[in-house]
């Protein structure tokens, strides 16, 4: 039995507006839109992709899930997203070599450092 990554679900009050941000901060392609759901990934061929569906229900805690990037600067990747609309956030993190960010719905996703060589 074999299973491919396809997608990762984000629940969203507003699936296109919140699809757009995405889209637009990575720079990824949108593969499908309605009212209820939105969908973008790397190229339309690429998987795994970002699946932004309707719920009407608010975000309540700290999320379960988050993404995480590895940009070349982090320090210009997080003041270019901060720009483009993410906030810095507080979830008891501490001192870490990562910045933890909220996207508009508040969904939380960190920016890492250097990998280690």
């Amino acid at each position: 039995m074999t299973l491919e990554w396809e997608q990762v679900v984000v629940h969203s009050a507003d699936p296109v507006a919140l699809g757009q941000w995405w889209a637009s901060a990575l720079g990824w392609v949108v593969v499908h839109s309605s009212a209820e759901e939105f969908e973008i990934r790397p190229e339309p061929d690429r998987l795994p992709g970002l699946d932004f569906v309707r719920l009407d229900e608010r975000k309540k805690a700290k999320s379960r899930l988050h993404l995480d990037f590895r940009p070349d600067d982090q320090d210009a990747e997080v003041a270019r997203l901060v720009a483009h609309g993410a906030q810095r956030v507080d979830i008891g993190q501490g001192d870490q070599p990562w910045v933890v960010l909220a996207d508009p719905e508040g969904n939380e996703f960190c920016v890492l450092g250097q990998r280690r060589q």
